[in-house]
């Protein structure tokens, strides 16, 4: 039954996709309901094959195929449906603060060993520049190869405003820490929350224990009970997800790739290539279980591919790395602090658009240039995450510092939510290898089958 099911799906879908292609290219006359039904009856197919399989990452898929069509079938309806994106991400938001609490300061006072706190920090910094810095430089070549600027007419004028500011050394440091946790939360700052919560953990630690343990019962329980809350949410992931993706084709079309496909075609190829020739290497390299790993990940992956939000994702990735066997400490530590200093869809998009303006411009930079431009972009892309469209912000900035006509950067605004998708699924694949990596360099990451790293 099973092996029938998946044969009527590749039938069904191929012929949807063969029909659409002639009826979209007037080649054969074919009447115009019959693509729509076909498209519709194999997501009706593949969730078939979700209820027989139980997997929510199945149901996810279903969810974005499905609000891909409506958006694309009835775009009137699916602009409709943006509350229901919207509304998950609001309860995978509120989950993220308490989660992060709980964990660090269960982990961190609840062994105190603040040594271990130190040596993670270490390690994460120089795993996250090493990965990132490679992700800017594969950008870089690969806009270079496919010069994608070269010819694209600009707009005539700017479609929408972007308010951005460079980000100075001096004010990246000062945002790193809190003034006020509560508007931490609210702002939804993960790595000032991440700071309030070491710091408050590392206090803990020091408080003689009669006093130590209530508070330490509190977080456990904290975790815990946030656990089983994201278990809830992750429920209604399929809906929010059809809701976020159905809104998405519905208000862009199908049709804004076309323009910019050559760009959209560079960064997905460039980020295939990363994963492949860097994150692939290095889970080798730190002999990770990788079909274990993949499977783990996908749930998140996929959800952070569909709604474009990093912090969608956030919860059931430190559930599903804690389950593959990393420590929840380290999962609590690396995962919230790469979301800062590890972004590296993000890093890679930002050296390709960046390149990108200049190329639209007809602005030949030279080899020391481009050089310093990649250094500044090394720089400031730190510690944006909670900023509403952060990388097009530190592009605009880059930009702007260097001189750069900014008209070109309105072209993205069209393709941007579309770029946005892939480089935030890498974002948090990046960042569940990297809390994998860093248990085997801390020699805790079970394995009967190979030896840890050394450090």
């Amino acid at each position: 039954m099973k092996n029938k099911l998946l044969t009527a799906t590749i039938v069904v879908a191929t012929l949807a996709i063969a029909v659409s292609l002639f009826a979209g290219g007037n080649a054969l006359p074919i009447p115009s309901f019959l693509p729509p039904l076909l498209r519709w009856l194999g997501i009706a197919l593949i969730a078939a094959s979700a209820i027989r399989r139980r997997s929510l990452t199945s149901w996810i898929l279903v969810g974005l195929l499905a609000g891909a069509e409506l958006g694309h079938d009835a775009p009137a309806i699916a602009l409709k449906l943006q509350f229901l994106g919207a509304i998950f991400l609001r309860l995978i938001k509120v989950i993220i603060a308490p989660l992060l609490f709980g964990t660090l300061v269960v982990g961190i006072a609840g062994h105190a060993d603040l040594k271990k706190v130190g040596r993670l920090g270490v390690k994460s910094l120089i795993y996250f520049e090493i990965v990132s810095t490679l992700a800017l430089l594969i950008g870089f070549a690969a806009i270079n190869i496919s010069r994608a600027g070269e010819g694209v007419r600009l707009p005539p004028v700017a479609a929408e405003p972007l308010n951005a500011a460079p980000h100075t050394t001096t004010q990246l440091i000062t945002d790193i820490f809190p003034e006020n946790i509560a508007k931490s939360v609210a702002e939804g700052q993960v790595l000032q929350v991440v700071v309030f919560s070491i710091l408050f953990a590392m206090a803990l630690a020091l408080v003689p224990e009669p006093k130590r343990r209530p508070m330490l019962a509190f977080a456990e329980s904290l975790s815990e009970t946030m656990f089983k809350f994201t278990n809830i949410v992750m429920l209604a992931a399929p809906i929010g997800v059809f809701g976020a993706v159905a809104y998405t084709v519905g208000h862009l079309g199908l049709g804004v790739m076309l323009p910019l496909a050559k760009l959209l075609a560079t960064m997905y190829i460039a980020l295939v290539v990363f994963i492949t020739c860097v994150l692939f290497p290095i889970a080798l390299l730190a002999r990770v279980p990788v079909r274990k790993f993949l499977r783990a990940a996908a749930e998140p992956v996929t959800i952070a591919f569909a709604t474009a939000s990093s912090e969608a994702a956030l919860p059931r990735a430190m559930e599903q790395m804690e389950s593959l066997g990393v420590p929840r400490e380290t999962v609590a530590f690396v995962l919230p602090t790469g979301y800062s200093f590890n972004l590296d869809g993000s890093s890679l998009y930002q050296s390709l658009a960046l390149i990108f303006i200049a190329q639209a411009a007809g602005i030949h930079l030279t080899a020391p240039q481009q050089a310093v431009m990649l250094f500044t972009l090394l720089i400031s892309s730190k510690g944006t995450a909670g900023v509403a469209r952060a990388s097009l912000v530190i592009v605009f900035a880059a930009a702007t510092s260097f001189h750069l006509p900014t008209e070109p950067l309105f072209l993205l605004f069209a393709i941007d939510q579309l770029m946005d998708m892939g480089r935030t699924a890498v974002n948090v694949l990046g960042n569940c290898l990297a809390s994998v990596v860093i248990a085997r360099w801390e020699n805790e990451f079970p394995s009967q089958e190979s030896a840890p790293l050394q450090t």
